[in-house]
């Protein structure tokens, strides 16, 4: 970084420390203002917001209609030859009930023990108002920013982002960028800043069994009539060894090794594997018991049962036969891996071995992986030991929702 970079910079960061007790008064004020996605509370009155702050910064603003809620996009032009940046958040936020159980209350954020409380602060309003913010200060101290920059708000990211894959279809040239960055994740549980490059997906699906047109009693048709729950249990159990090793045939053809780059990074993480088990009370390791804890998490996919339901659960015995069962299941996608071909996969699978049980397909998320032999990782790395002081920690990926994260 240049001399004059570098002293333009620390004009902005003692113009950002000289406001901090206007910006958290702001920040509590932005969110005092509901945006319940899965109510359809107050996503007019936020994204409206949005759009009056964003184009008083000077940015072509505007809330875009989707089938759902609208999406706020937001442009700010340095000169087409300028790199190009995107920032992702999302304005709704989670229900807060039960209100019981807050200390106070969700719409009326209350400073305690040094942190802000109140519904949304960490997950999203507080990141992208932090970023929303730093436009400002830059844009007031310098004139201008040294990039294009898009702002992209969701209003439903809280309920399954449903519009968003369409939404980016539709507006392709309009998102276009060099370098999308979502801050919506934490710290490490060491207390360093993290940099995650990508996450693993997931595809959900169902498998229904039914041998009879009742359920029946297993000494009048034990040994006549197949078990449905059995049925299940044999399917799954075709489907992972013990040993752990997912015998899905093709499932795993397109999964590819670490690369050196990610093998290093990973060998900085602190060593996380007694917090793991501690958090969950384990006794033992999934297998393969010899498989490294980011290795489990970063590159190979999983298989999950989620739930087997078929025959009596109550107090005491019940000598039924159960003539239905289902079994929830779901399966975490690594890079390279794809829902369509993982459930092509399962299909083939659950046809072969037992073809009179249904397949159901759920939902699906594709997982996504940035390169970190990208030319951005250098300025990702530079911009948070410019603004935190130290280097971050890196992950390859993660999943979104890892609780592990501060």
């Amino acid at each position: 970084m240049g001399n004059t970079a570098a002293s333009m910079l620390d004009d902005i960061f003692a113009y950002i420390d000289a406001r901090s007790e206007n910006y958290i008064r702001r920040l509590i004020d932005y969110a005092r203002h509901p945006a319940i996605s899965a109510q359809n509370r107050g996503i007019a009155e936020v994204s409206g917001m949005l759009v009056d702050m964003l184009a008083g910064l000077g940015m072509v603003a505007e809330a875009v209609p989707t089938a759902g809620h609208p999406m706020v996009l937001a442009r700010y032009e340095a000169g087409p030859e300028m790199p190009t940046i995107l920032l992702y958040g999302h304005y709704d936020v989670q229900p807060p009930e039960p209100l019981e159980l807050w200390k106070s209350p969700p719409f009326e954020p209350t400073i305690r023990d040094g942190r802000i409380w109140g519904r949304g602060l960490g997950d999203n309003k507080g990141q992208h108002f932090a970023q929303i913010l730093a436009i400002e200060a830059h844009l007031v101290v310098s004139g201008r920013l040294p990039c294009n920059v898009i702002l992209l708000l969701e209003g439903e990211e809280e309920i399954g982002s449903p519009h968003i894959a369409d939404f980016v279809r539709t507006h392709a040239d309009r998102l276009r960028a060099d370098l999308v960055v979502t801050a919506d994740g934490g710290r490490h549980q060491s207390g360093l800043p993290l940099i995650l490059y990508g996450v693993r997906g997931v595809f959900s699906f169902e498998l229904r069994a039914r041998t009879g047109s009742r359920d029946a009693h297993s000494g009048n048709y034990g040994g006549v009539m197949p078990n449905a729950v059995w049925k299940l249990v044999h399917l799954l159990a075709s489907m992972k060894t013990p040993a752990g090793e997912i015998t899905i045939a093709g499932l795993a053809d397109p999964v590819r090794a670490a690369t050196a780059t990610e093998r290093a990074a990973i060998a900085r993480l602190p060593d996380d594997m007694p917090a793991y088990m501690k958090e969950a009370g384990l006794t033992e390791l999934d297998a393969p018991r010899d498989r490294p804890l980011f290795d489990r998490l970063m590159f190979h996919p999983t298989l999950t049962i989620n739930g087997l339901h078929g025959g009596y659960g109550g107090p005491g015995s019940k000598t039924v036969l159960p003539s239905e069962a289902v079994a929830k299941c779901d399966i975490r996608l690594v890079e390279a891996m794809t829902v369509e071909q993982v459930r092509t996969c399962v299909a083939e699978h659950v046809k072969k071995f037992a073809p009179d049980v249904e397949f159901v397909p759920q939902g699906g998320m594709q997982p996504s992986r940035t390169s970190m032999d990208s030319p951005w990782r250098a300025v990702l790395r530079e911009a948070v030991v410019q603004a935190q002081g130290i280097e971050p920690l890196e992950l390859p990926s993660r999943d979104y929702s890892r609780a592990h994260f501060l």
